[in-house]
Formats: structure tokens, C-alpha cells, sequence
């Protein structure tokens, strides 16, 4: 068995309002008119709220990155929750600190394969 097999699926990352949006959508043949009716809001708060869902699954499904920590951390920045710079911090401090623990925790002769994640 990969790991990939035991890593969760983009769909299962998803909050479950994403989940429902997302089944509106589908139910909806894809139209941003009819889920924009459907919700009783605008066209562009729909095509803002499907541009987040489409960097989510991107952020979700991306293999190049495998600390969670920052899977969680783009999701939040994505959904608008954190800014640009607050999240350039915080996966600065994160990336940091895993490479210190690697430091600190890993033979030496083995450090050389390690490849930290990107920002």
C-alpha cells in the first residue's frame, strides 16, 4: 500500500458546506445563475465562492505538499480567513521548526535526502 493510498481525498478535506455548495452545483448543471437564485445572493459572490472551492481542491489534491499543517493553513488563507503575509509567516515558523526537529532528530548521514516543503 503507498501512502498515497492512506492520505485523505481531496472531497474528504472539503468542510461540509463546501460539500453542499458543491452538490448544488452539480444538481444545478453548473449554473452559477441558478445556484446564485437558489442561495438568493449575487452571480459574483457565487463565481467568488466557486474561484475558492476550485484553489481548495487544487491545495487538497497538490502532492508536493505533505505537511498538513500547511494543506490547512492555504485552505484557511483561501477561504479568506488569514492573509497573505500571515500565512507567508506562519509557513515560515512551520517549515523552520521541521527542519530544526529534522536537526535535531535525524542522523546526519540522512539529512542530506531531506528536501524541505516549498513556500
Amino acid at each position: 500500500m503507498s501512502l498515497a493510498n492512506l492520505r485523505p481525498s481531496w472531497i474528504d478535506r472539503l468542510s461540509d458546506e463546501d460539500k453542499s455548495f458543491l452538490k448544488r452545483f452539480v444538481l444545478a448543471s453548473g449554473s452559477l445563475k441558478a445556484v446564485a437564485e437558489e442561495y438568493g445572493i449575487s452571480y459574483p459572490t457565487v463565481r467568488l465562492r466557486l474561484d475558492r472551492l476550485i484553489e481548495k481542491v487544487k491545495v487538497f489534491d497538490e502532492d508536493q505538499i505533505v505537511s498538513e499543517f500547511e494543506r490547512q493553513l492555504r485552505a484557511q488563507h483561501i477561504d479568506g480567513k488569514i492573509d497573505h503575509a500571515t500565512m507567508k509567516l506562519l509557513l515560515e515558523a512551520h517549515r523552520a521548526e521541521q527542519s530544526r526537529l529534522m536537526r535535531e532528530f535525524m542522523p546526519d548521514d540522512l539529512l542530506g535526502t531531506f528536501v524541505p516543503g516549498r513556500v
